[in-house]
């Protein structure tokens, strides 16, 4: 059997059965760097995120694999992909684990040291909860092939090379904000927020043209009126005199 015909036999799982996290401030967290990394690269052809899904890092050994919370990749096709094979694609750019006290051993030990040696540029650990990571967001910088901390701003918070942004914690949530322009990336709940607010804005606006119109045209009905009335008058007075 050829090695092609191997390999295609080779059963790649997309899915361990398993939740995605164990509180839903980890779920919430998780799916807001998704959302902020996507908002983020909107349109980019050539970057692709996913969330909660298995990368696999050894040709044709199905149990060499992780399951990265988030992951960002650059230079690789921005396409439908239900699991990421590393032997198809580029080394991630960026690794994010929500962690916890229940992941932390394999956070903070094997996945860290995978992640370095497969190449992973950066890798951030954020403890939602500051159940036990001090300070409860951590990062990690490829450099010559071994992880160097990346050192915190005085607030806490972490730049990333990789994508340009800050990330800092806001309670048990995660600010991803542009480190050019410092703009932040809305969250969801904002997001919607900031449409109703919006909507809301033209609503009033359209509102008041449309009594801006109406005052213009009563107006304008008032003035055409008022010179019909002097039309009037003076065919009147015109009338008198030639009597």
């Amino acid at each position: 059997m050829s090695i092609l015909a191997r390999e295609q036999e080779i059963e790649y799982p997309t899915s361990d059965g398993q939740p995605m996290a164990e509180s839903p401030e980890h779920v919430q967290a998780i799916i807001e760097l998704l959302l902020g990394l996507q908002q983020r690269y909107a349109g980019a052809s050539d970057v692709w995120v996913g969330a909660n899904f298995f990368l696999f890092y050894e040709r044709g050994n199905p149990k060499a694999r992780v399951s990265p919370d988030v992951l960002l990749a650059k230079g690789v096709v921005n396409r439908y992909r239900p699991n990421y094979l590393l032997w198809q694609e580029k080394s991630p750019s960026l690794v994010v684990e929500v962690t916890s006290r229940k992941t932390r051993r394999k956070d903070c030990g094997p996945k860290k040291s995978l992640y370095e040696r497969i190449g992973v540029e950066e890798y951030v650990l954020f403890d939602p909860l500051g159940e036990y990571l001090r300070p409860p967001l951590q990062g990690f910088r490829l450099m010559r092939g071994r992880y160097q901390s990346i050192p915190l701003e005085t607030d806490g918070s972490l730049r990333s090379q990789t994508t340009g942004l800050w990330l800092k914690r806001e309670g048990h949530r995660l600010r991803l904000a542009d480190v050019v322009t410092g703009q932040p990336i809305l969250w969801p709940d904002e997001l919607e927020a900031a449409r109703l607010q919006e909507a809301a804005a033209r609503q009033s606006a359209e509102a008041k043209a449309a009594q801006e119109a109406a005052a213009r045209q009563s107006a304008e009905a008032r003035a055409q009126s008022a010179e019909e009335r002097v039309r009037a008058l003076e065919a009147e007075l015109s009338s008198l005199r030639k009597g």
